[in-house]
């Protein structure tokens, strides 16, 4: 089951043409990121503190299916698709839901996101710490 997180659509992430910015899908994406880890019981920052690493991204590819406009409330979502010792890969998707309750959600952009686990000071790759990459990858 993926994780969803709401994102509202502003003024500030749509473009002249009044959709949103190819580049604010990548916001969105993180902030589902960041909501997901939240919601397993770890902050970025005491992540950095408490086990010396923290994620970065290291590849990123999206697909632009159809587009989001002012107001829109979507639902963004991740779910790891891939893992090994030192990264984990995410799929994300915007959604926009359907009008009424049963109606399916429309896909707007779908992504694929690595994130690599990284010594906070040095900045250089390290494995995941294990009790963490198991939770994640469950």
């Amino acid at each position: 089951m993926a994780f969803a997180w709401p994102v509202r659509v502003y003024w500030e992430d749509t473009d002249a043409g009044g959709i949103v910015f190819y580049a604010n899908y990548l916001k969105f994406f993180e902030r589902a990121r960041t909501e997901w880890l939240r919601s397993l019981g770890h902050s970025q920052q005491a992540l950095k503190t408490s086990a010396g690493g923290m994620f970065v991204v290291t590849d990123a590819q999206l697909r632009y299916l159809q587009p989001a406009r002012l107001d829109d409330e979507l639902l963004v979502t991740a779910k790891v698709s891939q893992h090994s010792r030192a990264s984990i890969t995410i799929a994300q998707q915007a959604l926009l839901p359907g009008p009424h309750a049963d109606d399916p959600p429309v896909l707007l952009c779908e992504g694929s996101i690595r994130v690599g686990w990284v010594d906070v000071n040095s900045l250089r790759p390290c494995r995941i710490p294990s009790s963490l990459l198991e939770q994640l990858s469950s």
